[in-house]
């Protein structure tokens, strides 16, 4: 799946499947709905079945595929429904990390959060999806970490799992990159100047945007 994967395979081959596996979803190779045909891929990966289907297993778990007897295993899909409930609880939870977080901050998490967020533009720029994908989780990500309440950052990632699948689609697009770049640049300046408030703002209109975009791509639940 990637070219250069081979060279730097993680300790076991159910780790390298997973990965690339990640990697097939988030940048869209396998879209949502595609069925995962495991003995081609198998056989692309130079891997057996066993760790091929541990990795799914795991995936399964995070919600990232399904699995329907007699069909097999496919990418996750959401429903308009499903989109608007998941960034609904993501906008209560992240508030309360954001609002955790801010009165915790140092310099050197602000230092951190730039880092990401450099990385986050030199992707965009390049119109590199999995790279912006992976900097721009690692932006947030930091930040929700510093409220210091690691059950709470699991379950915003979860969350996250859940729609790793769409993050291409919106990525995908260049305009859609340069409003990422924009919005993160005015959540750092409020997190400079500690204002949980403005921070909590800009995030929520983020999160708009990324839901309003992909509302036309997603079908309606019966």
């Amino acid at each position: 799946m990637s070219s250069d994967g081979a060279g730097r395979r993680p300790p076991t081959a159910q780790q390298f499947v997973l990965a690339e596996l990640r990697r097939a979803i988030t940048t869209g190779r396998l879209r949502p709905g595609a069925p995962i045909r495991q003995d081609a891929l198998a056989e692309e990966l130079q891997v057996s079945r066993v760790p091929l289907r541990e990795a799914l297993k795991t995936l399964e778990g995070e919600g990232l595929v399904t699995y329907k007897a007699h069909k097999g295993y496919c990418v996750a899909t959401l429903s308009l429904d499903d989109l608007r409930e998941v960034y609904r609880i993501r906008e209560l939870l992240e508030e309360e990390a954001v609002r955790r977080a801010v009165p915790r901050l140092t310099d050197a998490d602000v230092d951190r959060l730039e880092a990401a967020q450099s990385d986050v533009e030199r992707a965009a720029a390049a119109g590199d999806v999995l790279a912006m994908a992976t900097a721009n989780r690692l932006f947030h990500m930091t930040l929700f970490d510093c409220a210091g309440m690691p059950r709470l950052a699991r379950l915003i990632r979860t969350l996250w799992d859940t729609t790793d699948a769409y993050r291409s689609m919106y990525y995908g697009d260049g305009g859609n990159r340069e409003r990422v770049v924009k919005e993160h640049r005015a959540t750092l300046d409020a997190l400079r100047r500690r204002s949980a408030d403005e921070a909590v703002a800009t995030l929520d209109v983020h999160r708009d945007h990324a839901v309003a975009e992909l509302e036309s791509l997603l079908p309606a639940s019966p």
